[in-house]
């Protein structure tokens, strides 16, 4: 079967951060050739090419080399400029027993918001409590690209949002799951506290793990760089958190950011 896809169309065959399992299961159901690229889960900035080949899935690293201002990406003793350039020579070219087809079909993911997200940049899809939202893409591990009913788009904070079961959920039992009496708020907040492991004394030091960087017209955000430790002030419920980094006080979203653990905080003092 000849090769139906277009190289440079991303977002046909990108999928963002996924795990090794969750790929294989998607690939199984597929014809040979069929592939997809995601992050790689143990190499930040490296890809991984997944192909169902015969009756299993491969997964072929892909190496992103950085030389200077030079980016190249290097699969087995291949080197390519871009990745749409390697996925084209691969249309041509076998892997191990056959070329790449087309790209893995998506799957209609709905997820059901559990909380309020007002959205503090230009960016972000502000949802209320209960909405049903339609999943775009999985950019980040903690931010994705959702659809709301209207049609618009945006990012969304993954904690925020649970996934909808094939007819295991619906509005009424996604809200009844949330009720049962408790405050939302106090609910909301023991969701920020049960990802930051221990509720925080603060202030407290935490080490930016995602970068970020802002809107242009948001003076008030942080510019975060992985690696940076920034100094706790505030744990928002709606997310945003404050803090002062290099010198400057602002806000940043908790996602992107591990506590220090004083056990193996490498020399910063929480105290």
């Amino acid at each position: 079967m000849a090769a139906t896809f277009d190289p440079y169309d991303k977002s046909s065959w990108y999928f963002g951060p996924m795990s090794r399992q969750d790929a294989t299961d998607l690939l199984l159901a597929e014809e040979g050739g069929v592939f997809l690229v995601r992050d790689s889960t143990t190499i930040h900035g490296d890809f991984v090419l997944c192909v169902k080949e015969d009756s299993k899935v491969s997964h072929y690293i892909i190496n992103k080399i950085q030389q200077g201002e030079q980016t190249n990406y290097r699969i087995g003793d291949q080197m390519f400029d871009d990745l749409p350039n390697l996925l084209a020579f691969y249309k041509l070219h076998y892997l191990d027993t056959t070329p790449l087809i087309r790209p893995a079909p998506r799957r209609i993911e709905k997820i059901l918001a559990k909380y309020d997200f007002e959205g503090r940049d230009a960016d972000d899809l502000p949802f209320k409590k209960g909405e049903i939202l339609t999943v775009v893409s999985k950019d980040e591990e903690q931010w994705w690209t959702a659809k709301n009913s209207f049609g618009r788009t945006g990012s969304i904070p993954v904690p925020y949002v649970q996934k909808i079961e094939d007819g295991h959920h619906s509005l009424n039992d996604g809200n009844r799951s949330m009720s049962g009496g408790s405050n939302p708020v106090s609910q909301h907040q023991e969701a920020v506290n049960k990802r930051t492991n221990i509720q925080r004394k603060l202030p407290a030091y935490a080490r930016v793990k995602q970068a970020r960087v802002p809107n242009a017209y948001d003076k008030t955000a942080l510019k975060l760089e992985v690696g940076d430790i920034i100094k706790v002030t505030k744990m928002n419920i709606n997310g945003q958190w404050e803090g002062e980094l290099n010198g400057k006080v602002g806000h940043f979203p908790f996602t992107h950011v591990e506590f220090v653990d004083s056990e193996n905080n490498d020399g910063v003092d929480e105290s």
